[in-house]
């Protein structure tokens, strides 16, 4: 989450903007949520959400059309990869 050339390539490859949280440990910070919830530190989803911060984000810049090429290679890939893992190596 902190490297941003894989975040704005999956902006890219997605075709939507994609946004790195303020805080990255995003499961610690969820589970510290409920926990509020739990004991009434916080009162509601709504008031939780007050406290989200975006750092940055990310907006596709690659042409779709390059995108798409993309996506279809790396889904030939891993058609072709199937199997490999189980495969008799001797």
């Amino acid at each position: 989450a902190t490297n941003d050339v894989l975040m704005q390539f999956q902006a890219d490859l997605l075709g939507v903007p994609v946004v790195r949280p303020a805080v990255t440990e995003t499961t610690a910070l969820g589970a510290a949520y409920l926990a509020g919830l739990a004991v009434g530190f916080w009162t509601s989803p709504q008031e939780i959400a007050q406290q989200w911060r975006v750092e940055r984000r990310f907006e596709p810049a690659m042409p779709p059309s390059d995108a798409a090429t993309l996506r279809d290679r790396w889904r030939e890939a891993v058609t072709r990869s199937r199997g490999w893992a189980g495969a008799d190596r001797a």
